[in-house]
């Protein structure tokens, strides 16, 4: 019986050690997408506890808590974080094989160099050493992203944010490189006009206009577009349900705009409407300066509406969506490419069924410009598993080509989450690795190593740019 989280952990032969070992271990980190919060960079925090840095804003383990009848009092509650902690360690047990049991220990181990599993037992003196270190200045949040071997971090930010953060880490001269990405989702969100227009108020703030008409929206999007461009930015990112691709005049967009802002209620039709001419905008806007779009696709948000009023959003209650996509998808693509402002693109879903249906469709718009312009991301969130990554990338195989992938991103809220990045490779090493055991692929070491480690790091250090 092997050990479990070994040197050899996810890894079940030859092949896939040495391709992982000799070939993806020591690589850096380039992580595109992740939300970890710029000024806790900015401010090189040093956390509290454990509980501080782990536990807090993990809706994945409040979600396995709860579903271990763990009160909200030690959830999101006001329980001393000792509690808490104790009480996460107490469901920990009760997740195996789920991918948090694999999570856990391995984010104890790296950063910490604690392999104790973690349990009822063992969660006070866990906690007490993982404390100690977070006390040290080794610990520090840029620390960490110095231990981890991180080159790259992308954070999601709005485009009314000021990034005064990002700025300042640029300014200390902190070697590992903080770009902003764009998220501008709440410029389309006309389903709730009352929310619509405070925000379009903040935005024409920031943008130091007034925003009366739909040109003036434009203008003031174009205007923060321009400043995140400027401060770095070579990236968006759509958290919508799925791809909108009504057609719409720029005369309709123009009406939607003046009666959403005369607070009158759109009907689903405008809505549709004025959300694919957006989208269509946001693109053009992304092309025009070489930047990536990704879409991340197919979640229902808050399903759980009492909990929604206690908690707020991204606190786990959200659930993968069955929306129809292949249609709506194809005719924004296709809407794109026919005005040659298609840039280059990374989609990822969240409902399995879609995976062959996205990987097509993204391989129908390469146009041999740039190697993978099309990018089938990696898998997302309740696919972010052992089993949801190796279909992602078997379907990415069969479909298209591997070898061409941008790889992983910890797409996460917490400093704790980059092992995430060994996880995948470990995961990547063995399925290259058991394919050339079984005779599916030769036995050629270089060729075979180059593949994971251009997967692992070299691809999206060239697709990218960021360290031009």
């Amino acid at each position: 019986m092997k050990k479990f989280l070994d040197e050899n952990f996810l890894l079940e032969s030859k092949t896939a050690e040495i391709l992982y070992h000799e070939h993806a271990k020591e690589l850096p980190i380039i992580d595109y997408h992740c939300h970890l919060p710029p000024d806790e960079i900015a401010a090189d925090r040093q956390f509290e506890n454990l509980t501080q840095i782990w536990l807090v804003g993990d809706h994945y383990k409040w979600s396995a808590m709860r579903a271990n009848g763990i009160p909200e009092h030690y959830i999101t509650g006001p329980a001393p974080d000792d509690e808490k902690f104790l009480k996460w360690a107490e469901t920990v047990p009760n997740t195996l094989r789920n991918p948090l049991y694999h999570w856990t220990h391995m984010e104890l181990k790296r950063p910490f160099g604690i392999e104790r599993i973690l349990n009822a037992d063992t969660a006070a003196g866990i906690y007490e050493e993982a404390n100690a270190m977070l006390q040290t200045e080794g610990f520090s949040t840029r620390n960490i992203l110095r231990k981890m071997k991180v080159e790259v971090v992308c954070t999601t930010d709005d485009p009314v944010d000021s990034l005064e953060n990002h700025r300042k880490v640029k300014e200390d001269g902190f070697e590992i490189k903080m770009f902003p990405a764009w998220r501008p989702d709440k410029a389309m969100a006309v389903e709730n006009s009352h929310k619509f227009n405070v925000y379009i108020d903040t935005l024409a703030e920031a943008a130091g206009i007034e925003i009366g008409t739909f040109n003036d929206l434009l203008d003031a999007l174009q205007r923060r577009h321009d400043f995140f461009h400027e401060n770095g930015c070579r990236l968006s990112d759509h958290g919508i349900e799925t791809f909108y691709a009504e057609e719409y005049t720029q005369a309709d967009l123009e009406s939607i705009f003046l009666k959403v802002r005369s607070r009158k209620k759109l009907t689903h039709d405008e809505i549709l409407k004025f959300k694919s001419g957006m989208l269509v905008i946001f693109a053009m806007m992304d092309h025009d300066k070489g930047w990536t779009q990704q879409f991340h696709i197919g979640v229902i948000r808050n399903i759980n509406s009492r909990m929604h009023e206690l908690l707020g959003p991204d606190t786990g209650y959200d659930s993968i969506g069955d929306f129809e996509v292949a249609r709506p998808m194809s005719k924004l693509f296709d809407r794109l490419e026919l005005m040659e402002k298609l840039c280059k693109t990374i989609v990822y879903n969240i409902n399995p069924r879609d995976n062959e249906l996205i990987a097509t469709i993204l391989y129908s718009f390469n146009d041999g410009s740039i190697p993978g312009k099309m990018q089938f991301g990696s898998g997302w969130w309740f696919l972010d598993q052992k089993d949801g990554m190796e279909k992602q990338m078997n379907a990415l195989s069969n479909m298209g080509l591997l070898s061409r992938f941008v790889g992983m991103l910890t797409d996460s809220r917490s400093f704790l989450s980059f092992p995430r990045h060994e996880y995948f490779r470990r995961i990547l090493c063995n399925l290259i690795g058991n394919d050339a055991e079984n005779g599916l692929l030769p036995a050629d070491m270089d060729l075979l190593g180059n593949l994971v480690e251009d997967i692992s790091y070299r691809n999206a250090r060239e697709y990218f740019g960021f360290l031009e």
